[in-house]
Formats: structure tokens, sequence, C-alpha cells
């Protein structure tokens, strides 16, 4: 059972708070009310978020309206296909996290990762707990784990997925990604993965990196992008497929209806996610 120290527990109440905000919109709670939710003074819980999120809760959850994203997915489109037009090569003049993507070879794939090394640690994170792995070629896994889920849980994912690799417990490396990955000022060079999936899945994957931080696109754009505009339900299960969390932004891709939807780490982490990045690069 993961310890819960005391950053995991202000993003479990960060997040308590976005289930409540969301779920009581419509009566507009004040600030005295969510703060009692989340057992902290009104004084405690506007510093937490702001520091958290950099804007107030009432500013955050604006970012959550159907509206909003209505409008958004119509403005990203834009902004998609200006990345497209410069290309994956100039990403670091697109993307605060500038992410370059490799996969594995069809014989790596038919072998599993069998004898890549796999070097893993779990860490806190701006989401929660999360497990990280990492191979010499990059970033090979990244997923959140829930408050009430088992370490060994996660590790067991991440075992299957690339069950022939030899796995290593080494957070003093892996924590050098993590400090890159959730604290973009520190970015000082592009941040590499490694997958394995099939070639239809990493098209998605791909067409993912496209879409910044602060922007969010529909399944039908992304099925389009890779020239497949009919092969919608495939895209959204290569989204899900996903094992690269936040790095590959699959929580960026939504309904066209303006409705957040699923998420392979839950729905209330994707809104986390969606919020603070809209929220980061208001602030700017």
């Amino acid at each position: 059972m993961i310890v819960t120290t005391e950053n995991n527990y202000n993003y479990q109440r960060i997040e308590q708070a976005i289930r409540y905000l969301e779920g009581n919109f419509k009566q507009q709670p004040d600030l005295d009310e969510v703060a009692e939710k989340v057992h902290l003074s009104p004084f405690h819980f506007q510093r937490l978020f702001t520091e958290w999120a950099g804007i107030s809760p009432k500013r955050f959850l604006q970012y959550l309206t159907v509206d909003f994203l209505k409008e958004k997915l119509k403005e990203s489109k834009n902004i998609i296909d200006a990345a497209d037009a410069a290309g994956l090569s100039s990403q670091s003049r697109v993307y605060d996290l500038f992410t370059t993507l490799e996969a594995v070879t069809p014989q790596e794939y038919k072998l599993s990762g069998s004898g890549i090394r796999i070097n893993y640690g779990f860490h806190e994170t701006t989401f929660g707990v999360a497990l990280i792995g990492v191979t010499e070629r990059g970033v090979c896994w990244l997923s959140f784990l829930q408050p009430d889920e088992e370490q060994r849980m996660e590790l067991e994912k991440m075992k299957t997925h690339w069950h022939n690799s030899i796995f290593v417990e080494d957070k003093k490396m892996t924590a050098h990604f993590v400090e890159q990955i959730f604290n973009p000022s520190h970015v000082d060079q592009p941040l590499h993965v490694f997958v394995k999936g099939t070639n239809f899945q990493i098209k998605v994957w791909e067409a993912l990196l496209r879409i910044p931080m602060g922007s969010v696109a529909t399944y039908q754009t992304i099925a389009t992008k890779i020239q497949s505009p009919r092969a919608m339900q495939a895209v959204g299960s290569a989204v899900g497929s996903n094992h690269v969390a936040f790095l590959i932004p699959c929580h960026r891709v939504i309904r066209k209806d303006g409705i957040l939807g699923e998420y392979r780490w839950s729905a209330p982490r994707k809104k986390s996610i969606i919020g603070w990045e809209m929220a980061k690069v208001e602030i700017r």
C-alpha cells in the first residue's frame, strides 16, 4: 500500500475539490464550502490550490465547462495544423515538453522486450504517485496510481507489458526524469519515449504528440491526421492503450461534444491535468 505523504495527500484533496466543484457547479459553492469538504480552512485551501494550479479554484473550473472546451476544440484544430506544418523536428518551438518517440523494432516486438533493461521507481508527482520505467532509449512506462492501489499491482502491469525485460529499481536515476517531466522549466533537453505497439497504435501516439500543451483534440481529428478518418473506434482503443501517461498526451483527446470522457488513470485525474495545463499556458 502507498504511504500517503503530505504531497500526495495534497493532490488527493485537490482532486476531491475538483470533483465537488464540478458536481455542484450550478449551485456555485463558495470557497468556505469547498474548503470544508476537503477538511481545510478557506485560507489554507485557497493557498494550496493556487500553489498547485497557479490560479483560483473557480477560474480553474471554467476550463472544464462544455462550452469552453467546445470553443477550445475549434481553436485547437488550427494550432495542431500549424504543428503539423512545422514538423516534428521543430517540436521545441511548439511544445513545452518536446518529446521524440521511438518504437521497438519488429524483431523486438516479437520478443516482447527481451533483454531490455528497465530502471523503475515510484515517485510523487503533480498528479499523485506515479510509476516510471526508463530504458537507455527513453521513458518506456509512466502510469498513475489510485489512492488505494498497491505499488506491486502497478509494477505487475509494467512487467506484463514488457514481460521479457530486466527490471531494476533505481529511484535515484528515475527521479531525474520525473523532475524533467513534471517541472517543464527544468527541461534542458528533449525527452525521449520508447514504446511497444502495433504500427497503427504508434501512428496514433505520434499524432498525440502534435497536440500542444493547453489544447485539446477530438478522436475524429486524430483519425483524420493519420489518414484513417473512419477508424475512430480503433483510434479510441489506441489512445486508451498508451502506456506513457502525460508525455504522450492521451489526456488531451476529448469527445466532440466537449465532454472530457474516460481516462485510463481515472476521469478526475484527466480533468486535473487538462485544467492544470490550460492554467500554465494562461499564466505564462
